[in-house]
């Protein structure tokens, strides 16, 4: 036996290696988390079922007519719903409370970068989206869903959208105390539910609302994944390039402003 066979060799894993473990970590918290899974698997699922079995609201002029014209309309909004619970409300309320008990400023001190650690955090988000959107697919085509259009398109508008959500969350939650997160977070869900095109299309508000509402990140996803979806539309660039702006925006102000204590 050679000497120097058992000799240590201390430093810090590779870098690709404590993201992944970072990932699977933050993934685990996140789906064991009771109040989370409410939020993010539980309610869009319920409103899917409920809004399109029950005849409560009235589609937009020109949507399929048969038993499926409700859900078609509904599945791409509360898609986008659940992108919107996960990378903004979900990541807001996990992270606001991580730094109010310490846990990311003693991450900071670890050998995982900051951003490396953001970066985890998005890879987790990422995860949970692709468990949403199978379930509620599976939901939807259960319904009667009959979706069109590019899957490519699908996939740039929720990559997009979760871009432009994540950097709203991480603005949130790096700046507000950890309750005022909580309740500006679950507040701004409830609002843009109702308020987002997700169940009640966006021209039943009057014309000065609307044209405001329009531009949301929420109804940019929804009207994207709807046209896409539900007419078949090509890449829509326009809703792309809004949801472009608000993930630079969010992610540079996240970055510029993050506190981590």
């Amino acid at each position: 036996m050679s000497v120097g066979t058992y000799t240590p060799r201390p430093g810090a894993a590779p870098l690709p290696r404590m993201i992944a473990a970072q990932t699977v970590f933050e993934t685990k918290m996140l789906l064991r988390n009771g109040e989370q899974l409410l939020l993010t698997v539980i309610i869009p699922a319920l409103l899917l079922v409920l809004f399109s079995s029950v005849d409560i609201i009235t589609v937009p002029v020109g949507t399929a007519e048969g038993p499926g014209r409700s859900v078609d309309f509904l599945a791409p909004g509360v898609l986008a719903l659940a992108v919107m619970s996960t990378a903004f409300t979900g990541q807001a309320i996990a992270t606001g409370f991580e730094r109010r008990y310490g846990v990311l400023k003693l991450l900071g001190t670890s050998p995982l970068p900051r951003w490396a650690l953001m970066t985890a955090k998005t890879l987790s988000v990422l995860v949970t989206e692709v468990l949403q959107v199978a379930l509620l697919t599976a939901i939807a085509f259960g319904l009667g869903w009959s979706p069109h259009g590019s899957p490519f398109a699908v996939l740039l508008l929720l990559a997009l959208g979760t871009a432009a959500f994540s950097g709203l969350g991480l603005l949130m939650a790096g700046t507000l105390r950890a309750e005022a997160t909580l309740a500006a977070a679950n507040l701004v869900f409830l609002l843009l539910l109702v308020g987002g095109g997700v169940i009640v299309p966006l021209d039943k508000f009057p014309d000065a609302v609307r044209s405001v509402l329009g531009l949301l990140p929420i109804s940019v996803l929804s009207d994207g994944l709807r046209d896409v979806l539900q007419h078949g539309a090509a890449i829509p660039w326009g809703g792309l390039g809004i949801l472009a702006v608000w993930a630079v925006l969010g992610l540079g102000a996240a970055a510029r402003f993050f506190r981590w204590e």
